[in-house]
């Protein structure tokens, strides 16, 4: 416990060196119950649904990745980013809406929908029993959301080599990548995104040689070559509703079910990563991948910020003012 303790601490000083003009306890005075509104609407959510966590943590992220952490995702609109094809499977806008609708009942036009998003990527982790942080906030809400932006968003079909570009371009390197997509501990995919990998990849009409072969029996039957395409597959096999390090074991051992993770151990750099989080389920590296997710988060949650008198605090997350 007192190894743990220590570690939160550190997570709490780095903090306070963040990116940008972000800070923790933003709201203190403006709003004083902003965090705790947050946090108990998205565990309203949670309770009924724990999927539900994995799906704000990759709203918040498919958000930062397009304009900046602006809340852009949230906007509504034909040609708005969350109609792009890459964000067509979001969910979690109306936890975000709930949130905002009794901010706004609280403290009308003072918490933007941005902040909401990453307070509520915090608290999904933390429900999930995995790592909790301190959020800094005041980000401004952004008034551009276009889909044709959101081509350049990391995708399941990325190699390596993209992915790390891609993550690179917006300054996060390759154990920033690695870490984040340790998100997927808690994630799910759909069988019409894998089938390619099970029955026909690079149009052999073989499977993926990468896959584990029991694991791809499993994942065979679960996901039948003319079977229902929606069907839902977790991206942990093991723990899919805890936030934990399994992850990266499956991966280690040919059980990735996004070729993306997968291509993670083959490349030097990456592989290592994996390796130090895989090398054990609970204990030290249980505690270093906790200590570094946070890290993580951060750094990503700073991404092209506004914040100041840029953009403005949306009365209603899905339009502009």
């Amino acid at each position: 416990m007192e190894g743990a303790w220590i570690i939160f601490v550190m997570i709490s000083i780095m903090i306070l060196s963040v990116q940008g003009q972000l800070k923790t306890g933003f709201y203190s005075s403006s709003c004083p119950k902003a965090e705790a509104i947050v946090r108990s609407t998205v565990e309203s959510y949670f309770k009924r649904d724990p999927t539900i966590a994995a799906g704000l943590l990759r709203l918040h992220f498919h958000d930062c990745f397009v304009q900046g952490c602006d809340g852009s995702v949230l906007i509504t609109g034909p040609s708005a980013e969350r109609n792009a094809l890459p964000n067509l499977g979001l969910r979690g806008f109306e936890v975000i809406e709930d949130a905002k609708s009794q901010l706004e009942s609280s403290c009308p036009g003072v918490v933007s929908c941005a902040d909401i998003l990453a307070l509520a990527a915090r608290d999904s982790v933390d429900l999930s029993n995995g790592p909790s942080w301190s959020v800094p906030t005041g980000r401004r809400d952004g008034r551009v959301s276009l889909s044709s932006q959101a081509s350049n968003l990391p995708s399941p079909l990325d190699s390596i080599t993209t992915q790390k570009q891609k993550f690179a371009a917006k300054g996060l390197d390759d154990h920033d990548l690695v870490t984040l997509v340790g998100a997927h501990t808690i994630g799910q995919t759909h069988c019409q995104f894998i089938r390619y990998r099970l029955y026909n990849f690079t149009t052999t009409g073989n499977s993926d040689p990468t896959i584990n072969q029991s694991f791809l029996l499993q994942l065979q039957t679960l996901c039948p070559k003319d079977g229902d395409g929606t069907k839902p597959v977790a991206l942990d096999k093991d723990s899919q509703t805890d936030f934990d390090v399994s992850f990266f074991k499956n991966v280690r051992d040919g059980n990735g079910v996004l070729e993306s993770d997968q291509r993670l151990w083959d490349d030097a750099d990456t592989r290592d990563v994996v390796q130090k989080y895989a090398g054990n389920i609970r204990g030290l590296l249980g505690l270093r991948f906790n200590f570094n997710f946070p890290k993580a988060m951060i750094k990503m949650s700073s991404i092209e910020v506004k914040t100041g008198t840029d953009g403005e605090i949306r009365k209603v997350c899905s339009k502009i003012n």
